[in-house]
């Protein structure tokens, strides 16, 4: 099979030179193809069709495109989105018209395809439906939110996953041992530990391993070691971080994932999750307001105090920075996964907005407006107030605070929970005594008054 890259170009970084050229040499997504999976025979079989691939950085998926080119002879055409425009895709679709004259076909591989806008998109429709290109989308973010329907409707979508250690070790092997690909013959030697090490702190992304080895292996050879240590190891990581992706699906997974471990009452997984964040380069403040978030609407009034210690550890946050303010923040988280849990207000503030949404602008009725002016007063505004005050447990029963013809509806109901189990006997206890009341705002009558 022809080989795709420049092998003899020594100035190529290592992960450049060690780029497959097979799906035999291609490391990980064994669900996609792994011996006898559909997607592999397929290929294998010179039949390709058009697709998105969706990974986070460093899973081969410009490679991939490159080997599926190679696999059908077709030309490949690359087309980056941060670069590229409405001229550069229209050059590419001219170029494989060209090919298409004498029967060949083309692999159009456009790289960060969630970048181009709507209109971007839609300008390569065309030339799918009709074959005169193979379309290949790579995007880190979740195609679902970021590319057109109609798009999606014309490629399938494939989920590339990181790479696990096991992947990692055995293509920094490959790269150690290869001779013309790799570091090959004068390749020190490695200390134990260290090939381990690189594929943790590549965290499933296979260029940064192969460029950590690369790293580590100059550091030994300048420093006429026959060895690379940890240490070395550690000097060529240098700040390197997990995966993060501000504003990306990694972002928003580990958020998602902090704050239902908060809901389901996991402090471990709680803390795990606001480490990772930070570990991953999260601004702290951040995640101090979405825990003030959390407070409101998956505590709420099981334990009040959350909402206030929430607010406090996000107040320390600004005024010291970190980490002492960190430390503040995973206090009010802990505190949280540990409090009871209450839903009560959000779910009835939903369900109110939604009330109205479906339902008529209803007047606020005459005895709760105020009555400022004597004009207010003769038109009955405030007419037949009951200052709650003035009666016993400071509470008019049988009064009502809705508009009359909404007058029966209940949204909050407190959970059997903390603090909300005396919220609701409370609350128990006060619609009985709007029943016995001989007062009733709204029973056709005109009332009683106490």
């Amino acid at each position: 099979m022809a080989d795709l890259f420049d092998r003899e170009n020594q100035w190529q970084p290592l992960a450049a030179r060690m780029r497959p050229a097979t799906l035999d040499q291609y490391a990980g997504q064994r669900h996609l193809f792994g011996d006898g999976m559909p997607l592999r025979k397929s290929i294998e079989a010179g039949h390709i069709h058009s697709m998105i691939l969706w990974g986070p950085p460093g899973v081969g998926k410009t490679t991939l495109a490159m080997i599926l080119a190679n696999y059908v002879d077709a030309q490949f055409l690359s087309v980056s989105a941060v670069l590229s425009g409405v001229k550069e895709i229209r050059a590419a679709i001219d170029q494989a018209k060209e090919q298409q004259r004498f029967g060949r076909k083309t692999v159009l591989f456009v790289d960060e395809v969630h970048r181009f806008n709507k209109s971007q998109q839609d300008a390569f429709l065309p030339y799918i439906e009709d074959g005169t290109v193979i379309f290949i989308g790579a995007t880190t973010e979740n195609p679902s939110f970021e590319l057109n329907n109609a798009l999606l409707s014309r490629a399938r979508v494939y989920v590339l996953k990181p790479l696990d250690s096991e992947d990692l070790i055995r293509l920094l092997q490959q790269a150690l041992s290869d001779p013309q690909r790799g570091i090959g013959a004068d390749a020190p030697a490695m200390e134990d530990g260290v090939l381990e090490r690189i594929a943790h702190l590549a965290d499933g992304d296979a260029r940064r391993a192969l460029n950590l080895l690369e790293i580590a292996v100059e550091l030994a050879r300048a420093d006429g070691l026959d060895a690379v240590s940890l240490k070395l190891v550690e000097q060529a990581a240098g700040t390197e971080s997990r995966r993060f992706d501000k504003g990306g699906d990694v972002f928003y997974d580990q958020i998602s994932a902090l704050h239902k471990a908060v809901r389901g009452s996991s402090p471990d997984g709680a803390l795990y999750w606001f480490a990772r964040m930070l570990d991953g380069g999260c601004d702290p403040l951040y995640i101090a307001r979405r825990v003030v978030r959390m407070a409101s609407e998956d505590i709420g009034n099981a334990d009040p105090r959350a909402l206030q210690i929430a607010l406090n550890a996000w107040d320390v946050q600004t005024r010291l920075g970190s980490p002492e303010g960190e430390l503040a923040v995973a206090q009010a988280v802990v505190y949280m996964a540990c409090a009871p849990k209450s839903n009560a207000v959000y779910t009835a503030f939903k369900a109110v907005r939604a009330f109205i949404a479906d339902n008529g602008s209803h007047e606020v009725p005459l005895h709760l407006r105020n009555a400022p002016t004597k004009l207010m007063k003769n038109q009955g505004y405030g007419a037949e107030y009951r200052y709650a005050h003035d009666f016993p447990d400071a509470f008019a029963a049988g009064e009502n605070y809705l508009p009359e013809a909404i007058h029966h509806e209940h949204w909050y109901e407190p959970v059997p929970r903390g603090l909300e189990i005396k919220i609701g006997e409370k609350l128990k206890f006060l619609r009985e005594q709007d029943r016995k009341s001989p007062w009733k705002r709204y029973d056709g009558k005109g009332g009683k008054k106490d």
